[in-house]
């Protein structure tokens, strides 16, 4: 087996860290759920939701898998010998590569979409509906792009912890954040940006109700990558003065600012454009944005041109991102597991998830009448890992970390063995046992029942 290695510098564990959080679930999940519950009220629950659920999951994940220095599912092995908390690990790593398989269908979307957009074809006046169902259903065209995608996310995991995820993250992290803040910028010269400015930033706390708060509270955990395997992973690379709470506030900032200035960059550009919904769903960034983007800069078209290609930039940048960190979830298992070199490992994983990816392209087209419980292969899919593995899974971290572990190992961990101050771990410690798993409960009932 290959030589373990650590992060080589603290900034690039948290831009990794951050990566991994930073996905599709920022620039187009996040401005989906915000546009389907009301805009700013939704936003003010989702913050009070990262800080006082996010966080605290986000540390235990990273006190389990600094503390143990392995995988997912070795380190609930090692802290809890024969006991059946190893099951968390297990599906920790199990979801990850469920999640992995049908991630880089759409992931290939945004690179068509991307690879479209700078050939100027999104640029024309097209019915940008025709043309979304045109490509999924087609029988080649997104298994390619699919592939292509797992192309670049294989060639960063086989290069390892530091040569290829540290440097590819201190590489793509700065750029995300800079094409976020071209764009933002541009968006603000949008005839509708005070509107949408306002519904972004005005809460309307009449719109409150209980399902847009456990909303709230399911994207605040899909969104920072919780349960999924990735954060604990990652976090076994963790040097030993890594200072946990500080890393899980920096990695949940910089995921928190990504979400909310991608509201502004959608936001300001669908109020510039008479009928068009704020809550347009999941069809809002393959076809509702392109025409938006046309009609809203049809004045000054290359303005258009530039906006539409960044746009698409950003979204590959943010799906690459947490594609690494889901890749290498699964890869850390399979390298440690059964001997192998990274090279083989990440070769393995990337077959197998390009098997099941293939499928689930094909959910859209050739495989459309294949269903179970009215779901295709690809729905199927996004439903199991999402709406049960995963906030089971959270559920089970907040117990294993709040009630099995040891109160002194947990206290040692954040604060590194006595050596840095962690004023808050009472709070903390009460949500982890108390708060976040009900809390977590509440929005897998709501989701099962619904």
């Amino acid at each position: 087996m290959e030589t373990r290695h650590d992060f080589g510098s603290k900034i690039g564990a948290v831009l990794a860290s951050a990566g991994s959080a930073v996905g599709l679930g920022n620039v187009w999940r996040f401005p989906t759920e915000v546009g389907n519950n009301g805009g700013a009220a939704f936003i003010f629950i989702y913050l009070l939701c990262i800080a006082f659920i996010g966080i605290p999951v986000m540390m235990s994940e990273f006190l389990i898998g600094r503390h143990t220095h392995t995988n997912t599912i070795s380190a609930f092995a090692k802290l809890a010998p024969g006991k059946w908390w190893r099951i968390e690990g297990i599906a920790g790593v199990f979801v990850a590569f469920l999640i992995l398989s049908y991630y880089i269908v759409i992931s290939g979307w945004t690179l068509f979409y991307l690879i479209e957009s700078v050939g100027g074809k999104l640029q024309a006046d097209r019915d940008y509906s025709d043309v979304f169902n045109n490509f999924v259903s087609n029988p080649w065209m997104p298994v390619l792009a699919g592939v292509a995608f797992m192309a670049f996310t294989h060639f960063i995991i086989a290069r390892g912890v530091q040569s290829g995820i540290e440097k590819s993250s201190k590489l793509m992290m700065p750029l995300l954040l800079f094409i976020i803040g071209i764009l933002v910028v541009c968006s603000f010269g949008m005839p509708g940006s005070s509107k949408g400015l306002s519904f972004l930033l005005k809460p309307d706390f009449s719109k409150l109700t209980a399902d847009v708060i456990l909303s709230a509270v399911g994207q605040a955990f899909f969104s920072l990558s919780l349960a999924m395997g990735c954060l604990c992973t990652y976090a076994s690379y963790f040097r030993a003065d890594t200072n946990l709470p500080k890393t899980a506030v920096g990695v949940s900032v910089i995921d928190t600012v990504v979400a909310i200035l991608s509201g502004f960059i959608i936001f300001p550009a669908v109020f510039s454009v008479d009928g068009v919904s704020v809550d347009a769903g999941p069809g809002l960034v393959f076809i509702t944005l392109p025409s938006v983007f046309n009609i809203a800069f049809h004045h000054v078209p290359i303005i258009g041109y530039i906006f539409s290609a960044f746009f698409y930039l950003l979204l590959l940048l943010a799906a690459l991102t947490s594609a690494i960190s889901l890749h290498e979830s699964v890869t850390a298992y399979v390298l440690e597991a059964f001997s192998l070199s990274r090279k083989r490992a990440a070769a393995a994983v990337s077959i197998a998830c390009m098997t099941l990816g293939i499928v689930c392209s094909l959910s859209f087209g050739l495989l459309g009448d294949l269903k179970l419980f009215d779901m295709n292969i690809f729905e199927l899919f996004d439903f199991t890992a999402s709406k049960i593995i995963l906030p089971i899974g959270g559920i089970i971290i907040c117990l294993f970390t709040g009630w099995y572990l040891d109160r002194k190992l947990v206290e040692s961990e954040l604060t590194n063995q006595g050596k840095l101050r962690f004023k808050l771990f009472r709070i903390y410690y009460f949500i982890i046992r108390y708060v976040a798993p009900l809390a977590i409960a509440a929005v897998f009932l709501q989701e099962i029942l619904s």
